[in-house]
């Protein structure tokens, strides 16, 4: 009977064991797949629910110029520092020239180009995972002439859950339409043209049920009124209209969300715009009202958008393909009653133009028209390090991880370690010119040149 006894209990302490033993692995694989998860700050301004925040943040949209509210940050971990044109998982030829940057949802990249004599713009839709083209959409335009660095094709697009919008920034009119990622046309808007010396820059942004893009006019005598624009994402009616004063610097700049992770955080927020006529201003994006402004904040014109540092907002301008000054604006907290704050100014050849900044671990990293890259600490100001890897920089650079990637004006993408101490990665070459800046969605890369797209990274089969 003892023996018996003794045996049942040492059956019942295996089975107590192994039950224990799958209950850990269990929870570790689970613990392991919420870790492995990629949830930054900056998510997506055109969540609309907890749920649609989730889906977004697991593969990382990127759905505006510069991805997650412009500010260029992946944490993706399978896109090569090196690589040569047999690694590309896919490289297409697109159905016109432009220097916009693509834009990703899901399973499709989408980009924008407009036809060799200025007459046909194209919306495009690529799938991921092979670059088959799944649809093409074609808009007359009204070609007009503008300098070799322009194109009618500049603005990147801004795209969420439901549709894709894309904008057409032309003298006799701007024209906004919105296509669901099947391709088919949901609404299309037109505004008065755009009345600027080079042609315009700024792109489209997404934020909760509204699109809001920039509208600047040049201040020659009898043009058109600047404004700032929202409209509603579903139906393309004027939801609110900002009257700006109008400049011969017109703005090229995008805005932001700031705070960046305002909507995680259920915090007030607000869209920060930067130009010349009104330097740094806070908007409510619901109301269309203004929170601050700095005024005097670029004397210069502003083609690069701001960037988030914290607390700061950091933004630049500059003339003649330099840049001039650089400026970083603590905005105050809504109802305090308080004025934004110049923390600190920069001024000299450390100054981007055309491209924005990117901000990492507490460092501001520019690149220059002229081709220098320096790194600033973000707090001060003051340069750590300028050194010239390449060629001149037009488009934007993003940070994967600890590397960041930029494409110079001739097809040369740089890539430099994020740290205070100069490090040069690699040069890697896309075989033609490219104002564009790479999209980072899905651990794969996306870089535009003139007239293709390029994937490169993830898993290859």
């Amino acid at each position: 009977m003892r023996s018996i006894r003794l045996k049942l209990f040492l059956l019942s302490l295996s089975i107590l064991f192994a039950c224990s033993v799958t209950l850990m692995l269990a929870l570790r694989a689970k613990t392991t797949q919420t870790n492995h998860r990629y949830c930054p700050d900056n998510q997506g301004e055109n969540s609309k629910s907890e749920l649609l925040t989730q889906a977004s943040t697991f593969g990382q949209e990127w759905p505006r110029f510069r991805g997650p509210n412009g500010q260029g940050l992946s944490n993706a971990r399978t896109i090569p520092t090196r690589w040569t044109a047999e690694d590309y998982n896919w490289k297409v030829c697109l159905a016109g020239d432009g220097h916009s940057s693509p834009v990703v949802w899901g399973d499709k990249v989408f980009i924008t180009s407009v036809g060799r004599r200025g007459k046909t713009g194209f919306v495009q839709a690529f799938r991921i995972s092979d670059g088959k083209m799944l649809w093409e959409k074609e808009y007359r335009l009204k070609s007009r002439r503008l300098s070799s660095l322009a194109s009618c094709a500049s603005a990147t697009p801004s795209v969420d859950n439901k549709r894709i919008y894309a904008l057409w920034h032309l003298e006799d009119v701007s024209m906004l339409v919105a296509l669901d990622h099947g391709g088919n046309e949901m609404w299309n808007k037109s505004f008065v043209g755009k009345q600027t010396l080079h042609g315009a820059g700024s792109s489209p942004v997404v934020y909760r049920d509204i699109v809001v893009f920039t509208h600047e006019q040049g201040n020659d005598p009898g043009a058109i009124k600047s404004t700032w624009v929202a409209v509603d994402s579903t139906t393309g009616t004027t939801r609110w209209t900002i009257e700006r004063d109008s400049n011969k610097f017109v703005s090229h700049s995008t805005p932001c969300l700031y705070p960046c992770n305002a909507e995680a955080k259920q915090q007030a927020s607000e869209l920060v715009f930067t130009s010349c006529a009104h330097g740094m201003t806070g908007v409510d994006p619901l109301k269309g009202t203004i929170n601050w402004e700095v005024k005097s904040a670029f004397p210069n014109r502003t083609v690069s958008s701001p960037v988030i540092a914290g607390e700061l907002v950091v933004g630049t301008c500059g003339e003649k393909g330099s840049g001039k000054h650089l400026i970083a604006v603590k905005p105050p907290t809504k109802g305090s009653g308080l004025k934004a704050e110049v923390v600190y100014k920069v001024e000299g050849r450390a100054i981007p133009f055309v491209s924005t900044p990117v901000v990492k671990d507490g460092f501001l990293f520019t690149f220059h028209d002229g081709g220098k890259v320096s790194c600033l600490d973000v707090k001060t100001g003051n340069q750590l390090w300028c050194e010239r890897p390449a060629g001149r920089f037009y488009g934007s650079p993003v940070c994967v991880a600890d590397r960041i990637y930029c494409i110079t004006h001739n097809g040369q993408v740089v890539v430099i370690k994020a740290a205070d101490e100069y490090e040069l990665l690699a040069v890697n070459d896309l075989d033609e010119k490219s104002y564009s800046t790479p999209a980072v969605s899905g651990e794969r890369m996306f870089l535009r040149t003139y007239s293709h797209l390029i994937c490169i990274g993830g898993s290859r089969k």
